[in-house]
């Protein structure tokens, strides 16, 4: 048994890894495409403050995805074995063909489908995932909202400047603004891994009650900035360069929109979708110059795979589940 938790941990750990390549994008895309850092120094950066993160935001998200999806008394060796190997095919997946997809969904579409394989209908803990549901339209309409909100302002209080002046300005502001996005990114999703360790060790009776220790903490940190340091770079060019035109003016904006919107709802615990936020901000942004500067098309695929990756993962889920159940 404990070799098999020894496994499942470091099939955690490389979804984690797999996360962060995915949402690269998300924490370095409107950096890279406004040139204020080469590819490479942008990983790093945003490598650094995901790992950072693991210091002084607490872990509310890992308690919600520990026990706020399922039932914690269904949950054993293969729900989880189930549940990862839906997230990691989709994640996988879509990283390789270059969609910006919530790694956090298809999480929590694993958790789902095995859930409800193993226990019904009843295993679903219904407020988890209605607060779960809720931000899938919540948080890039938000991000969406203070982009663009914050692009007016921003735009307003710069009219009396040269564009050469402005972009100097907004160059180094989108150093704090991007480290700020790394931080609300690694709290937010390097916790959805802390969550699914946490369980399992709970429920092999490895924790006496269900909390996050600090190796646990460290080793989702540590995953999820290696990820980012890889990095996804078909994913960063869809959201860096295909989705709109951005100045560093705007890239401050949108990435300090998402950041407003992932470390608040980190603080209060609820599970958000990094690539939802940043694609929202990213296009109110570009919405402030005229609606056909964001490439809606190319929106809509994205939106489309948003749609797909929690059905996808919680099939992919169920059917893993019922092909090693009767191994265990």
């Amino acid at each position: 048994m404990l070799t098999l938790t020894i496994f499942l941990i470091g099939v955690a750990l490389l979804f984690d890894f797999l996360n962060g390549m995915n949402d690269a994008a998300n924490s370095i895309a409107t950096v890279v495409s406004t040139r204020v850092l080469s590819p490479r120094m942008a990983v790093l950066w945003a490598a650094f403050f995901n790992f950072v993160a693991a210091f002084g935001f607490g872990v509310a998200v890992a308690r919600t995805i520990g026990k706020g999806i399922i039932d914690p008394d269904i949950v054993d060796h293969h729900v989880i074995l189930a549940a990862l190997s839906g997230a990691i095919l989709w994640t996988h997946v879509c990283t390789r063909y270059g969609f910006p997809i919530s790694v956090s969904h298809s999480l929590i579409g694993g958790l789902a489908g095995a859930g409800l394989t193993k226990g019904g209908i009843g295993a679903l803990n219904a407020a988890g995932i209605t607060k779960v549901s809720l931000f899938i339209f919540l948080a890039p309409m938000i991000g969406l909202v203070i982009g663009f909100g914050l692009m007016i302002v921003v735009t307003w209080i710069a009219k009396g400047f040269s564009m050469r002046s402005v972009d100097r300005f907004f160059r180094l502001g989108q150093l704090v603004s991007s480290a700020a996005y790394s931080l609300g990114h690694g709290t937010n999703d390097a916790q959805k891994t802390m969550g699914i360790i946490a369980i399992l060790l709970y429920s092999g009776g490895y924790l006496t009650e269900f909390e996050v220790p600090l190796w646990v903490i460290l080793s989702a940190h540590t995953a999820i900035g290696l990820g980012t340091l890889i990095g996804g770079w078909k994913v960063i060019r869809t959201m860096g360069m295909k989705l709109t035109h951005l100045r560093p003016v705007g890239g401050f904006c949108a990435e300090t929109g998402g950041a407003f919107v992932l470390l608040g709802t980190a603080l209060g615990g609820i599970p958000v979708s990094t690539t939802h936020t940043i694609a929202g901000a990213i296009m109110g942004v570009g919405s402030t110059r005229r609606l056909s500067a964001v490439r809606w098309g190319i929106a809509g695929r994205i939106v489309i795979a948003w749609i797909l990756t929690i059905p996808v993962a919680a099939g992919v889920s169920a059917l893993v589940f019922e092909l090693v159940s009767p191994l265990f």
